[in-house]
Order: C-alpha cells, then structure tokens, then sequence
C-alpha cells in the first residue's frame, strides 16, 4: 500500500519533480531576525494530489468491479445493511491490493527502486508505472469499448493497443468493469431470485398473501449460500476474472 500511494502521487507530481532543485519547504530570515516560511509550488502540487488519490483507486485498479459484485450480492441475499458499507469496502480494497499485487511488484522493482535510488530520473520511473497500470488496464478492456472511445474523441494513427492514450483507455477500462461487474451480478443473482419465487408460489397456494415472502426466504438463502461455501466462491470467482 505504500508503494502503491507513493506510485500515484509520483504520477499526479510528475511536473513538479521534472524541475530540479524545486525545495517543498524555504526559510527566509527576515531584517529584524524573525523566520518566515514559505510553502513552494511543489507542495502544493502535492496537496492537490491527494485528492486524486479515491478517483485513481475506482478508475485503474479492480476496486470498481469487486464492490459492485459484492453490493449485488448482498441485494441479492437481502438482508439489507449486512454486511454493512465499512465491511464491504474493507473486503473489496484488500481483494484489490491482492489483484494488484503483481502489478505493484512490478512497479516497485522495475519503478520505484531504482527511481529511490537515483538509478532513474522521475521521468523514466512515471513511464515505467504507466506502462504497468496501462498493461493491467488494457488486458481488462474489451475492444469495443476502446473503439467506441476512440471514435469520440476522433484521434487517428492508433495501430495497437500500445498506442492507445491513457485518456481513452480509462473510461473505456471503467465501461468494461461496469459491463462485466453486472454480468457477474446477473448470474449471481439468478438462485437467490430463484428461491424467492418458490417460496412466494408457495405462500399464495397456502393463502397466506398478507406474509412477506422476504421473511421466509431470508433463512433459506443464508442457509444456501452458507452451505455452499458462498464468500469463498464469490471471492475466487472475482480474484480469478482478472487472470
């Protein structure tokens, strides 16, 4: 995860670092002895790349499908805040760092080492991340969608993938999790619907249409998906799409 803030901030900062010598922090000694501090642009560039931080976690990584699939699922089981947002957005960061990962060891070694020690210029290192996200991006994306994004903004001369501008490919990435991340939820959804059906069938033939359906499939659908071993198929079957 370190490595991970430091890569992005290092992308947002790229302009900053690009000039030399550029102090975050000066000390100016004023006539009378007194000290007067001074942030420089490079901090503040800094600062304003936190806020980047949230929008490049859900755009460039697997964040957006996982908890789109996991808030399905729970819709699906109905039981309403459980497990609640904090739970769910806990599991669906972790998952993403787990699919990440060798794409944050490959940023780490080939990126950020050799860039910490001096061995690669800033430039150099932005690159060499780029590259990786963008690989990681493209594997992801279907063609249609990088089409279709192509066609909008009417650039030409894109012979492959690896001429494809970042600008293009991350709404394009963004697109293709949606669509996969609801195609997932569909076929997730399908047993749950399922047993929701049965046992509203079966309370109308025994007349009971004032009960809830809801009340008494509840127990049903926690019990099936407890004993198929539910979170660690979903959990799998997600970590696994992106292989």
């Amino acid at each position: 995860m370190k490595n991970l803030l430091a890569l992005i901030l290092l992308l947002f900062t790229s302009n900053a670092f690009a000039a030399p010598g550029l102090e975050a922090l000066t000390v100016e000694t004023t006539i009378d002895g007194d000290q007067k501090y001074s942030l420089s642009i490079q901090a503040l560039v800094l600062m304003t790349a936190l806020t980047f931080l949230p929008a490049a976690l859900l755009m460039m990584t697997s964040f957006t499908r996982v908890i789109i699939v996991l808030a399905i699922l729970r819709q699906a089981l109905g039981t309403a805040q459980t497990p609640s947002n904090q739970i769910l957005l806990g599991l669906a960061l972790f998952i993403t760092v787990f699919v990440m990962s060798p794409v944050l060891h490959d940023i780490n070694i080939n990126a950020a080492q050799p860039y910490y020690t001096e061995d690669i210029s800033a430039a150099e290192a932005i690159e060499v991340s780029k590259n990786s996200i963008m690989d990681f991006m493209m594997a992801q994306t279907r063609e249609d969608d990088i089409s279709m994004f192509i066609e909008m903004s009417g650039i030409e001369g894109i012979d492959g993938p690896e001429n494809v501008p970042l600008t293009v490919l991350m709404p394009s990435f963004i697109t293709s999790e949606l669509k996969t991340a609801f195609q997932i939820g569909f076929l997730i959804f399908l047993p749950f619907l399922i047993i929701d059906l049965v046992v509203a069938s079966v309370l109308m033939s025994m007349g009971m249409m004032m009960l809830s359906p809801l009340i008494i499939s509840l127990p049903f659908k926690i019990m099936l998906f407890v004993m198929v071993d539910g979170w660690s198929m979903i959990v799998g079957s997600l970590a696994s799409s992106f292989l």
